[in-house]
């Protein structure tokens, strides 16, 4: 509407006329829009899983990193420590909240991303890729398969931002 009455109010000082009600609309989309990718799997808690051989990669989504809002601290595990499917294994601070980060798998730490530690925004610029978290050896590869895939994930996450 504000997007109509500016450009109505536009034209009418430069006095240019506009035939049609479609040049007003915009050529972009404003509905939130997030990267999710193939190959990775998706928790219902936001967290992704790349599974390369005998280590699995974790981060949290494009998804959450949008609705966190800019990352200014990240706590992460020991490289060596333990992580259990669904438990808390770290923390995100941004400028709206706090908030654990789940582990979508059960394993043993083998790398930490101590790069987040100095630059935390690379979570939100990157979250695949600069952004990991952990390495992790899985204990039980066969929890890979309770996770969703991108379709699934890409439902998952519509539904739920319909309902808020």
């Amino acid at each position: 509407m504000a997007l109509r009455m500016w450009a109505s109010s536009t034209s009418n000082a430069l006095r240019i006329s506009v035939s049609s009600k479609a040049h007003l609309s915009p050529a972009f989309s404003l509905s939130r829009c997030f990267s999710i990718l193939d190959g990775l799997k998706y928790a219902s808690s936001h967290e992704w899983v790349k599974h390369e051989g005998s280590v699995a990669t974790i981060g949290i989504t494009d998804h959450a990193q949008d609705h966190l809002g800019e990352v200014v601290f990240v706590e992460l595990p020991e490289k060596g420590g333990s992580i259990s499917k669904g438990g808390s294994f770290g923390a995100v601070e941004s400028v709206k909240a706090t908030s654990d980060i789940n582990s979508p798998i059960s394993g043993e730490v083998v790398e930490v991303n101590s790069k987040l530690s100095e630059s935390p925004g690379m979570i939100n610029s990157s979250p695949y890729e600069e952004g990991w978290m952990i390495k992790v050896k899985p204990t039980n590869p066969s929890e890979l398969e309770s996770l969703m895939g991108p379709k699934e994930y890409t439902k998952f996450c519509e539904e739920e931002d319909a309902s808020h």
